[in-house]
């Protein structure tokens, strides 16, 4: 037998084997319980890179062990294809964003397979092909006709490189998270889907995903923003502009005592009127639309703001007014476009105040001691009682908000409401490579859907790159088409959906995908909700509760039975690796040094920070040549062993060697497999015992646990004497490790002499006797201090534990023949002599 394990020959004979029998493929029709196991799928941006790797190997662990454990599993790959890298590809490389897009796909599904994961191939899907998007139309449409989809004209983030609108969340402090260009605000006609409308139950249903991290968890409720507060009136002291009041919603009405001034949004009614008024409130307002409109860049934007000169009444005392400003902070689409500011208690509002000398007057304080104790630089949000606030002095916050909004109430100038960070979500993009909407406009009957006989709406494939913009806007045939209602000459949508539509819903086409419709309800269900899902948390509000929110629309409309998609939810830690960069500052790639220099110039290197792996940076690892050299198996272990899961895994040679090394221990211990017969109880116990604890850490997704329990079985084989026990641990070890080096498993399932695939194996079942102590390891103490230790029965007597330790070599020694004065035993625990 050779003791030496070829993974290179192995791993391409094994996965040939897999793909000629379709181990992997999940049966619809089976009577197994089904288990779907998901990882997010990738953007195919050419190669992939370390971190797919460990994410992709956590899961097909999970996924090949529940195939042992009885499963029918679910476990497929598709490409999230859509988006502006093919259009900068386009422009950069003169190629069609299509042609480079499919290339890059073929590219990665090469290297996914050789790295041998229990992937469903048949069901692979990419979101740039007609079979997908088509679908896709089909579904908008489906909401569209519910009235979940709206058309408005709003206030958007634009990208002025990419050409683009963003969503708040992809506005990277104040830049686009593409371009990284200055984000601008304008107003545009937008297609809105109406996440609003499912607020509450999306607050509700976090409730319900007790197996979500909860940081993640925090992260959309605080993002899904329910906020309790009051909605009341301010009234102009003097008529202005045809207005003579307007509304403001605020969370802390108990803080109204502490107003200093009140501000409009710039896109305030009463500001676009006074505006036209004024040269400098116009000049104030076009400087203000610079900016985006994600909430995290105005709140760290400089507080900027125009006093208009008028005055407000304020609610609680008609003697008292307060100025107005237009401000860059206030925002249309956030509550009512208008706030009155309280700057002792409110870092936005005091930074404003100390900026234009507006007063601040404390109204909340720790104790009744601090009650006049000044602000300076930081505003007071924590907790006590109301103070300078009349009425209200003495009084909780929360007693406070419950009078004011009770005296508001009942003298009918304002009302306690309930308010929503979330917005709904704009999902128009202007851009070419993505899904095109599928309505029409026509000039005489306004947007038509388009006849779901004409779906799906096809890309055009002869569009030019050759200025910045949307190409389908210039296209001279594509957008010209009769109107389906009248048929008048009409124009079709030229913008495309956001590319966080087409991965809202993926999870259901890769359980059901037939031809002519997006799915097949009563086969989707057989799978869905995903049992567990395994990705980034920097997907933790963007990606997850939008999918969220598209499942529980297509389960209001009758589409489907499932509310929330995913079960379990886990957030891999990043791969990591050191930064270089040269003496002229430009980043190295890791294969470009060596020694400290740069390997073409011999120029010094200088060593940054240990970063996650990213292009931006240089400093990721290719897995392709690691896997030629060290084979699959030992890049799968060392994403597995290092680290727990939920961590960062910092990059090492020396780690993929020592991988590589087990792997060969593995592969030598099958060749000790002998005749020998006799029992041996130590090892049956460690045995049954690895095997109930690497499938509990397996399930709890406790990888490196897992494997730590794998290292010290093989330690303890190793140095046991040859016995039918030693033998039978061999072979089962072979099935506990086939999840994680699914290679050399096979190859030594075949050496061994087994039938079959040990993919198609059952996982090892455990005598649960085995799992009992029934002997423990006693603790010998002379006058206080560990001497020695003994092994006995467990339940031992106390006289036999004492017999034991005095018959102790170390013992007689220490008592040098005299006979102790006092002897303590605790059972199973320890013996103290006290000489």
């Amino acid at each position: 037998m050779s003791t030496r394990f070829n993974p290179l020959a192995a791993d391409a004979r094994w996965q040939k084997n897999w793909e000629e029998q379709g181990t992997f493929h999940a049966d619809d029709s089976s009577p197994k319980p089904k288990s779907y196991v998901l990882e997010m799928f990738p953007y195919p941006s050419g190669r992939i890179h370390m971190g797919h790797v460990r994410n992709y190997t956590m899961g097909d662990v999970l996924a090949r062990f529940r195939r042992m454990t009885g499963h029918e599993v679910l476990h497929p790959m598709g490409w999230d294809a859509f988006g502006m890298p093919a259009e900068n590809a386009a422009m950069e490389k003169k190629v069609h964003p299509g042609e480079w897009t499919r290339a890059n796909i073929a590219a990665m599904r090469a290297q996914l397979k050789k790295l041998g994961f229990a992937l469903d191939w048949s069901r692979e899907l990419a979101t740039c092909e007609p079979d997908y998007y088509g679908q896709e139309q089909a579904l908008f449409l489906d909401l569209y006709e519910h009235g979940l989809v709206t058309r408005k004209e709003s206030a958007v983030n634009w990208d002025p490189v990419d050409m683009t609108v963003l969503a708040n969340e992809q506005v990277i402090d104040g830049r686009g998270w593409r371009s990284g260009a200055l984000v601008e605000r304008r107003k545009l006609s937008q297609w809105f889907l109406k996440i609003t409308d499912f607020a509450e139950e999306l607050l509700d249903g976090l409730g319900t995903l007790d197996q979500w991290p909860d940081k993640v968890k925090l992260m959309q409720e605080n993002w899904i923003g329910k906020s309790q507060g009051m909605r009341f009136r301010f009234s102009l002291a003097e008529p202005a502009a045809g207005f003579d009041g307007f509304e403001v919603f605020t969370t802390r009405p108990d803080t109204l005592f502490g107003a200093s001034f009140a501000a409009i949004s710039v896109d305030h009614p009463i500001a676009l009127a006074l505006a036209e008024r004024s040269n400098a409130l116009a000049a104030f307002a076009a400087d203000c639309r610079k900016t985006g409109t994600a909430a995290s860049e105005i709140e760290t934007a400089e507080k900027m703001g125009l006093d208009t000169g008028l005055r407000v009444v304020h609610p609680l005392d008609p003697s008292w007014t307060l100025p107005l400003f237009v401000a860059n902070f206030v925002l249309m689409d956030y509550g009512t476009g208008a706030i009155f500011g309280c700057p002792a208690h409110d870092q936005r509002d005091l930074d404003f105040a100390r900026k234009y000398a507006l007063p601040v007057e404390r109204v909340v304080a720790p104790s009744p001691e601090e009650a006049n104790t000044p602000i300076h630089d930081e505003a007071y949000v924590g907790p006590g009682r109301l103070v300078n606030s009349r009425f209200l002095d003495g009084m909780s916050v929360e007693e406070g908000k419950a009078a004011v909004i009770g005296r508001a109430e009942a003298e009918g100038w304002g009302q306690g409401t309930t308010v929503w960070r979330l917005r709904d979500w704009g999902v128009s993009r202007q851009r070419y490579w993505g899904t095109p909407i599928p309505i029409v406009h026509c000039e005489t009957c306004g947007p038509v859907a388009v006849p779901r006989e004409q779906l799906p709406v096809v890309l055009p494939e002869d569009v030019s790159f050759d200025i910045p913009g949307n190409p389908l806007d210039r296209h001279p045939t594509w957008k010209h088409v009769p109107c389906p209602s009248c048929g008048a000459d009409a124009r079709r949508e030229t913008d495309t959906l956001d590319t966080f539509v087409d991965s809202s819903w993926y999870f259901i086409r890769f359980a059901s995908a037939p031809a002519d419709k997006p799915f097949d309800r009563a086969i989707a269900e057989q799978w869905m909700p995903v049992g567990q899902y395994i990705g980034g948390v920097e997907h933790a509000i963007l990606h997850l509760l939008y999918a969220r929110f598209w499942t529980r629309a297509l389960a209001r409309i009758g589409k489907i039975g499932v509310t929330e998609p995913f079960t379990g939810l886990f957030t891999q830690g990043m791969v990591t690796h050191e930064t270089y960069q040269d003496p002229a500052g430009s980043w190295l790639a890791p294969d470009e040094v060596s020694g400290g220099i740069v390997i073409a110039t011999g120029e010094p290197v200088t060593v940054g920070r240990v970063e996650k792996m990213s292009k931006s940076k240089k400093n990721t690892v290719d897995p392709g040549p690691i896997v030629e050299q060290y084979g699959a198996d030992a890049v799968r272990w060392f994403m597995l062993s290092d680290s727990p899961p939920e961590r960062d895994l910092p990059w090492s040679e020396a780690g993929i060697e020592g991988a590589w090394r087990f792997v060969q221990r593995l592969w030598r211990l099958t060749d000790a497999i002998d005749t020998a017969t006799g029992e041996d109880r130590d090892i049956d116990r460690r045995l049954h015992r690895t095997i109930a604890g690497v499938a509990a850490d397996i399930e709890a997704l406790s990888f490196n646990k897992a494997v730590a329990k794998i290292y010290e079985l093989a330690n303890a084989i190793e140095k046991a004497p040859p016995s039918a026990s030693r033998s039978t641990a061999i072979r089962t070890l072979v099935r506990i490790v086939a999840p994680m080096v699914p290679h050399l498993a096979e190859e030594a399932w075949e050496k061994l002499g087994e039938t079959g695939l040990v993919a198609n194996a059952a996982w090892p079942e455990v005598d649960p006797a085995l799992l009992i102590d029934d002997e423990v390891t006693i603790a010998i103490q002379v006058n206080g201090k560990l001497r020695d230790t003994l092994t006995a029965p467990k339940g031992a007597p106390k006289d036999q534990l004492e017999a034991l330790a005095l018959g102790s070599d170390k013992v007689i020694r220490l008592l040098e023949g005299k006979t102790p004065r006092k002897v303590i035993v605790v059972p199973d625990r320890l013996v103290n002599l006290v000489a």
